[in-house]
């Protein structure tokens, strides 16, 4: 008993820490990926501002493949890239380039309907006031979408600790790999059943705090 207490007091909180690592550089970087693509996707879309449609039809079936892919297989695909990037293809950091190419397509897809939701008379008042497409997008319908993209935001982030824990299974460390090497692998439920507990915390707490700040901003507009 002493000994699994000490198992746990060790091992848990350096693979939570690994997990948050992951989840938040690679959030970071999912953003930055999928918010400008998630422009383009409203932008060019039969409803956005310029639409065009051979452009739209191909980015949106690039961003439906791409969320369709399974991530354990895009992660063994990727591989390569993390070793020439990170020089190694295991350990947290270099999940987090699979990571984050995984997650974009999910922010690209939030971000698009995110602002097509935005009511046409905010676009109609914005463009006879002489605004710009690009003031249009990133001044007025995206502060328009924030409560949307608040909550997208949220279910980004549960989506990569869903994944970070899958890339456990295959060299990426974090509670996923303490769950499944150090627990089920070795029979060992008083480490799993733990690491499994933290991540149902992790997401609950995301999803409780994606919550709030959505409906703050619901009722200051």
């Amino acid at each position: 008993m002493h000994n699994s207490l000490q198992d746990i007091l060790v091992l848990l909180p350096k693979s939570t820490l690994q997990t948050i690592y992951m989840t938040i550089v690679s959030t970071i970087f999912s953003c930055v990926l999928g918010f400008p693509l998630g422009t383009l996707l409203y932008n060019t879309s039969p409803a956005g501002l310029t639409p065009r449609r051979l452009l739209y039809n191909v980015l949106s079936r690039i961003v439906n493949a791409l969320r369709s892919f399974p991530f354990i297989i895009l992660m063994v695909v990727i591989m390569p890239l993390s070793r020439l990037i990170i020089g190694t293809s295991i350990g947290p950091t270099a999940v987090i380039i699979p990571l984050s190419i995984a997650a974009s397509p999910f922010v690209a897809r939030i971000v698009e309907q995110a602002l097509l939701e935005v009511d046409s008379g905010v676009v109609l008042a914005a463009r006879a006031i002489g605004s710009t497409n690009f003031q249009i997008i990133y001044k007025v319908l995206v502060w328009e979408a924030m409560p949307a993209l608040v909550s997208g935001l949220a279910l980004t982030i549960i989506t990569i600790i869903g994944y970070s824990a899958m890339a456990g299974a295959i060299g990426g460390e974090g509670l996923g790999d303490l769950a499944i090497r150090y627990g089920y692998n070795r029979f060992r439920w008083d480490v799993a059943i733990p690491a499994i507990i933290v991540i149902l915390l992790l997401i609950e707490t995301v999803q409780a705090i994606g919550t709030l700040l959505s409906r703050k901003l619901l009722s200051k507009m």
